[in-house]
């Protein structure tokens, strides 16, 4: 009955004994497909590379017959046949492409002989189908199982490729030289021509992310040597310079007042309140930090000294800081409430608390200095 059903394809008898085969080991196609896919993306995951997709597929037994009826003069048998098992992963950016080669690589043995790197093989004035493909197998000592040897000695494909090069190959596939109808040489002209432009837009997206993380290690080499005032202030600066802790010191102070605990909280939504302050750079921050944090320490030793609070949050200090800032700066009650909306959202608690906290600071140094 299966014989029975082969024949339908009309293959010749060669093609059909390969497919017959096919059918056979139909389950270790499956089970490489599994170890292989399952294996690049514990690589990924384990090197942080973060991809579009990972794709993986057995070559459907009708799409096999599809290729044996045009090529199967080719195969001397089905192991000439590299692609009924694929895999194919997805990448952001071209570098991350090479990245990933690197790992499989590393990971599978590599029939070098039969692979290639499509994106090596254009002239300097022509451009089109970029892909790398590895034909590999599965080292024994990622798997082995004496009951299926052909585990290890099948070949199967990865392909690797970026987004944009995966929407060309795509629109190549529909629209170019492997459809049914001649394609107009004007169409192709057009299709070669924003190929060219695929590959440029993927050069300069890897061009920005590498720049990107240069000014990164470059903030993060001023922030750790102490120069400030030449970072401006922005997410990625004011997470680095709280990595150094910067308004520990001042909490435990505060803290002391009471022999209070301090409860650990994020100070990120305090860059929005920096920004909102008009601070410019990571100087600004640490030049008030040097020049009010005995005037902050001042106004939590108002605020908390003759109650007795034993926890408190680790933002106190730079709250206070803020506080201080304000009122230094004259704004008085109206500047501290449009701080306390902004930080809390909008409420008529804020002026109160705004109103309150002038008449109490209005005894402290800092403010009789400012007179």
């Amino acid at each position: 009955m299966e014989q029975d059903s082969l024949e339908k394809y009309g293959l010749d008898p060669h093609c059909t004994m390969m497919l017959e085969e096919y059918r056979e080991h139909k389950d270790s196609f499956n089970r490489i497909l599994e170890i292989s896919t399952g294996c690049i993306k514990n690589l990924l995951k384990q090197n942080g590379i973060m991809v579009t997709a990972v794709e993986g597929r057995v070559k459907s037994e009708k799409s096999l017959a599809g290729k044996l009826e045009l090529k199967g003069y080719k195969y001397h048998s089905l192991s000439d046949i590299t692609d009924i098992i694929g895999t194919r992963v997805i990448t952001f950016y071209t570098d991350d492409v090479d990245k990933v080669a690197a790992l499989a690589e590393n990971s599978f043995d590599i029939d070098w002989e039969n692979s290639v790197d499509k994106r090596k093989m254009h002239q300097l004035d022509s451009f089109g189908y970029m892909s790398l493909h590895y034909i590999c197998r599965i080292p024994k000592s990622m798997y082995f199982d004496e009951a299926h040897p052909e585990i290890n000695t099948t070949r199967f494909e990865v392909q690797l490729r970026t987004t944009l090069q995966h929407m060309w190959a795509n629109m190549d596939h529909d629209c170019g030289y492997k459809g049914e109808v001649e394609i107009p040489r004007e169409h192709l002209r057009n299709m070669i021509r924003l190929a060219g432009v695929l590959e440029l837009a993927d050069d300069e997206f890897s061009r920005i992310r590498t720049a990107v993380n240069d000014y990164r290690r470059q903030v993060q080499s001023l922030v750790a040597g102490g120069k400030f005032s030449q970072v401006l202030l922005d997410v990625d600066t004011f997470r680095s310079y709280l990595n150094m802790k910067p308004f520990d010191k001042l909490n435990r102070r505060i803290a002391a007042i009471n022999q209070a605990e301090i409860h650990d909280a994020s100070l990120m939504p305090y860059l929005r309140m920096f920004k909102y302050l008009g601070f410019k750079t990571l100087g600004d921050i640490e030049n008030l930090k040097k020049e009010s944090s005995d005037d902050a320490y001042q106004l939590a030793t108002l605020e908390i000294g003759g109650t007795d609070l034993d926890i408190i949050s680790a933002t106190v200090a730079l709250q206070d800081l803020c506080i201080v800032h304000i009122l230094k700066s004259g704004s008085g009650e109206d500047g501290l409430a449009a701080f306390f909306d902004e930080l809390n959202g909008p409420s008529d608690y804020n002026r109160k608390r705004a109103q309150r906290l002038v008449e109490k600071c209005a005894r402290l140094p800092f403010m009789n200095k400012k007179k």
